[in-house]
């Protein structure tokens, strides 16, 4: 029997607070759950802080307050998780900087001659891109070019950022590497990236011509039956060398994804040999690590394990496991806790729940699809429609809260519904 490797909150809480003093839940709870409040709201009034810096500050409260202890913190950290984003953002540093990006956004326009055309070869593409690489990175590669492309063809850029965002978020459903939440989960529960990529790929392409179906009905002015003018986009510049060795190494990284080798350790080696290079400066490719995503996670991570340590999270466990041992129950909590904290978090504060169940394996993808198409109901929903709508502001194209949830909360309806009716016909 193949062994699973032992993650941070499978240690009993007892080795991990040997010879330290029991927590005072009067004095960590609170901190905890101010964290918490701080994340959802991703700021506090008055104070220059985002969720990083609330989440560090949560950490240094609870240090400050004797309620864990310095040397613990590292038995809270899932150095896995960790290792497999970095790996990641290396990649995707080195495929951003050799110009593969803006080529798939070229390639978008040399094949379609008409909106719904765009539409439609734009979700698809995007939804591709997301599953292969970081969903996050997808829409700051993208947005730039669909803006480039909608302006220059005289089309109303909104409907085609919402596809965009949708897009991104529905298409990393389909693997442990679409997302930073399917990477905790694919690293949790010892899932194959095939076996995982077998069961909800499914998903991701029925909500994807979901998003398409929504957006046609949503604006029927802009996809009538209509033809492009010629449209002139900014010239393409490729760095060839580095482009056929940043896409042999990533073939490379799925072929060692499927074949099973771990995933953290694949994705590690592949962005160490992205590094070996004579003639990229190590700086253009290190500025693009998300370091800010890097320290939101290693404190969320100790965030998490100090209330699991506690024995808060397995009390709250015990009492709604029996509840939460169906498809339908699970999803329900997953959106509504992924819309009020995010879905990392959310992610976070479930695992305990999800390990207990009698089919872990069967709540584990639900959990991914449930925490990642719940992304899609609110323009807050996920850093991938904040990253859409910033860098359209940035371009003078306003994307309002209201414009995308009205959309966003049917796509997100009809993506779960048909997600539910799957894992339930074919996972529980």
């Amino acid at each position: 029997m193949k062994k699973r490797p032992i993650s941070c909150i499978e240690i009993e809480p007892d080795r991990l607070w040997h010879n330290s003093q029991p927590m005072n839940l009067w004095i960590a709870l609170p901190i905890i759950i101010l964290t918490y409040i701080g994340i959802a709201l991703g700021e506090f009034p008055r104070l220059r802080v985002n969720r990083t810096t609330i989440t560090l500050i949560g950490v240094g409260l609870l240090l400050a307050a004797g309620q864990i202890e310095f040397r613990q913190m590292g038995g809270f950290i899932d150095m896995n998780t960790l290792v497999l984003l970095f790996g990641m953002m290396i990649i995707n540093a080195n495929l951003q900087l050799a110009g593969f990006f803006r080529l798939a956004g070229g390639f978008i326009l040399k094949w379609t001659d008409s909106p719904r055309a765009l539409l439609a070869l734009e979700i698809l593409v995007v939804g591709v891109l997301s599953a292969l690489f970081l969903n996050d990175t997808i829409c700051l590669m993208l947005t730039p070019l669909i803006l480039d492309i909608t302006l220059a063809a005289r089309r109303n850029p909104v409907p085609y950022l919402i596809g965009l965002a949708t897009a991104a978020n529905i298409g990393s459903v389909a693997t442990l590497t679409g997302n930073p939440q399917n990477m905790i989960i694919g690293i949790a529960s010892g899932i194959s990236y095939l076996d995982f990529m077998l069961a909800l790929t499914p998903i991701a392409l029925l909500g994807l011509g979901g998003i398409w179906l929504v957006l046609v009905w949503f604006y029927p002015a802009e996809f009538r039956d209509a033809k492009f003018t010629h449209v002139e986009i900014p010239e393409t510049r490729v760095y060839h060398p580095l482009l056929y060795k940043s896409l042999f190494v990533t073939a490379g990284l799925l072929i060692a994804f499927v074949v099973g080798v771990p995933i953290a350790e694949a994705a590690f080696v592949a962005g160490t040999i992205l590094l070996l290079t004579r003639r990229i400066k190590p700086e253009k490719i290190m500025n693009a690590v998300d370091t800010d995503l890097l320290f939101f996670f290693g404190g969320l991570f100790i965030v998490t394990g100090a209330l699991e340590a506690s024995g808060i999270t397995l009390q709250l466990v015990a009492g709604v496991k029996e509840s939460m041992n169906n498809v339908f129950a699970l999803s329900a909590v997953t959106v509504v806790l992924s819309n009020l904290v995010s879905n990392v978090p959310a992610v976070l504060l479930l695992k305990p729940l999800v390990q207990s169940l009698p089919n872990p394996q069967a709540g584990w993808l639900t959990l991914a699809a449930a925490s990642t198409l719940a992304g899609n109901l609110t323009l807050l929903g996920s850093v991938a429609n904040l990253i859409v709508a910033e860098s359209a502001a940035r371009r003078g194209v306003r994307l309002e809260f209201w414009e995308y949830t009205k959309a966003g909360f049917l796509i997100t309806i009809i993506s779960l519904v048909l997600g539910v009716i799957w894992l339930r016909i074919f996972i529980w």
